[in-house]
């Protein structure tokens, strides 16, 4: 029996101009049919603004359609004397958990909609139980659910749509927020709910790994379903879902770039043990399998640095978090770090790890209870040093940076920086209009809302307003969760490219593995408050089973390379990027 059926489910978003009058309207779903047994996995992809998003609210009745007709448990959304019904069978799980999380103790919180529901109370206490139970949090029940990490409150929000007993789970970009250690936390648990329970499961994500192993998947453009198939089929199709601004599993993207190489790889191969046993059986045709296989191979690099004095420095730095009270919280111990001009790190920890509270130490956002801070030589906590021009320096964009934007529209905004910079209203333009272009927004929208942008269009003017004052340093905190692949390789590539031109310090904090191996040149690993390593990705990414240790993973052609070389294939396991994974295996296949 189908859980959810669309027949030609049309929705239109009304566009309003600033007195709140209709002057149009924006068609985000374009007759779609869709059709999901119950008890299956499902995957939804699609750029920002492909519609995924506003087809999953239809599913919960958040939205009514304005044309065609959504069936939900065989129920009409569009009938009102349903919803309730509706509503109690789909339960919905946002990206953002703080979002969705109410109550101050972690059992209240998941007890909030069984009560809602009008269940009685022993029974809420057994739902309760069993919930956390399923997603493993009943040691935290009794704990105030901002104590816990991302991808613990993410599994709390989930317990509180499963004491709903629904029949269908929709989770709208769950794991955007969160660390490795988190995502996988969160993908387990719902496919546990999903096998076990036979919970029909469907998933939005931009992480293409999350769905490797889904039953179906629906790619949406423009409004419309472009692509649909089973995981191999869709994945097979490695140019058609770029042009859909989407991407691949790293370890399909190796396969594909092995095929482009002339070697027999099958298209849309899913998953790194798939490719590790296709990569085997070739090398063991051509007589390149070696066993055994003396000790890892690197090649090893020369860490260099730069002249002259750090623009950055830190000795010793410490901050306490509600120091003398209960919540007393040391969330840097004893940092020492220097940073360079014209260097391009990255910062990564688990959540909670203390990333956030390092990059707010650097413009003065928050002060060191112990320690010192220098920059450009001098102790920015000595008195009378002017916090205003070390800001005019230290440039830093928020992980949402959407709540950065405040003003009518886009050139005005991004003016808002050089303005207070005492500049004239002239030059104010021009340097507003000069980072606009440096991060490839259009011309055509700067007269634009910053409200009526897309993601990404956010992004890039929170980034232009921070560039327009023509900062020494860059500090990017998360600048890409949350937004499609496509979006997130502009919005990097334009960030590198800057780098490079302007000679600007960019310290970008990200929780992709991928994302910091191609693009920076140093990374710093926080842990608890500490740092832990600090060195090339190559070399930090060596030692992936401290990382793992630490709620964080290397990339997934790094765990390619050493798996393929546990398997007595003679490859470098220094291999952090896909192209040269790709032409690692064919050196050692056409050795």
């Amino acid at each position: 029996m189908s859980m959810v059926k669309t027949d030609k489910l049309v929705f239109e978003y009304e566009k309003r101009d600033e007195e709140g009058n209709v002057i149009g309207t924006q068609r985000a779903i374009d007759e779609v049919d869709i059709q999901i047994e119950k008890g299956r996995f499902i995957a939804i992809l699609g750029h920002n603004g492909s519609g995924k998003s506003t087809f999953a609210k239809h599913i919960n009745a958040l939205l009514v359609p304005g044309g065609g007709t959504m069936w939900v448990g065989g129920r009409d959304t569009k009938d009102e004397d349903e919803l309730w019904n509706i509503r109690q069978s789909a339960g919905m799980v946002f990206q953002n958990p703080d979002n969705q999380i109410i109550a101050t103790v972690v059992e209240e919180d998941v007890g909030f909609g069984p009560e809602n529901l009008g269940v009685p109370t022993k029974e809420i206490w057994q739902r309760v139980d069993d919930a956390l139970e399923k997603v493993g949090m009943t040691e935290y029940r009794y704990r105030s659910p901002n104590k816990l990490s991302g991808g613990q409150k993410q599994r709390v929000a989930i317990a509180g749509v499963v004491a709903m007993r629904p029949e269908c789970i929709v989770l709208d970009e769950p794991t955007a927020m969160l660390d490795p250690n988190g995502r996988k936390e969160v993908i387990r648990t719902v496919r546990d709910l999903q096998k076990q329970e036979k919970v029909t499961v469907i998933l939005i994500t931009h992480y293409m790994e999350e769905v490797t192993d889904a039953d179906y998947i629906y790619v949406m453009d423009k409004g419309k379903v472009v692509m649909e198939g089973k995981p191999e089929q869709i994945f097979s199709k490695v140019d058609l879902l770029k042009h859909y601004r989407l991407d691949v599993p790293q370890a399909t993207a190796v396969a594909d770039e092995l095929i482009r190489k002339g070697f027999p790889v099958s298209a849309g191969t899913l998953t790194r043990e798939a490719l590790c046993r296709e990569v085997v059986s070739l090398a063991r045709e051509r007589g390149r399998i070696q066993d055994p296989l003396g000790k890892e191979v690197y090649r090893d690099e020369v860490k260099s640095r730069p002249d002259g004095d750090p623009v950055l420095r830190l000795k010793n730095l410490n901050y306490i978090y509600n120091p003398g009270t209960a919540y007393e919280k040391h969330a840097m111990k004893g940092v020492d770090l220097d940073i360079w001009q014209g260097e391009f790190i990255g910062i990564i920890g688990h959540t909670g790890s203390g990333k956030s509270t390092l990059i707010q130490h650097l413009d003065g956002l928050i002060r060191a209870t112990g320690g010192e801070l220098f920059f450009q030589g001098e102790n920015i906590y000595q008195e009378g040093y002017s916090m205003k021009t070390l800001r005019q320096q230290v440039g830093l964009v928020f992980q949402y940076p959407e709540h950065q934007l405040f003003e009518a529209d886009v050139l005005s905004d991004v003016c808002f920086g050089p303005k207070n910079q005492g500049l004239s209203d002239e030059e104010c333009r021009q340097r507003a209009k000069e980072a606009l272009q440096m991060v490839g927004f259009p011309e055509t929208l700067y007269n634009a809302s910053p409200f009526d942008l897309s993601g990404g269009q956010k992004r890039r003017v929170a980034i232009a307003g921070v560039l327009a004052m023509r900062p020494k340093v860059l500090v990017l905190d998360e600048p890409t969760a949350g937004l499609d692949p496509k979006g997130r390789d502009d919005i990097l590539d334009q960030i590198a490219l800057l780098q490079k031109t302007t000679h600007m310090t960019v310290i970008l904090v990200s929780h992709s593995m991928e994302d910091v191996a191609r693009y920076v040149d140093r990374i710093i690993v926080m842990n608890r408050g500490e740092k832990i390593f600090d060195d090339t990705p190559k070399r930090v990414f060596r030692h992936y089973k401290r990382l793992e240790e630490v709620g964080l993973a290397a990339p997934e052609v790094t765990y390619l390379m050493h798996e393929l070389r546990a398997q007595g294939i003679p490859v470098s396991t220094d291999i952090t990027l896909v192209e040269e994974a790709a032409d690692e295996i064919e050196r050692v296949l056409k050795q």
